[in-house]
């Protein structure tokens, strides 16, 4: 008998999100002058989508 697959369980919840939305931010604002902020206001933008 062929049995399905179990449904993988979440990582994060989704007050993690938050968190690392705000600790995301937090970073961006130390780094402001490099030039890897952007890669990092991006992903805060799309975590700010998750939760």
């Amino acid at each position: 008998m062929p049995t399905e697959p179990q449904r993988s369980r979440a990582v994060f919840s989704t007050e993690d999100f938050g968190l690392m939305k705000e600790a995301v931010a937090n970073y961006v604002r130390q780094i402001a002058d490099d030039p890897r902020s952007a890669k990092f206001s991006n992903l805060y933008h799309r975590l700010g989508r998750l939760g």
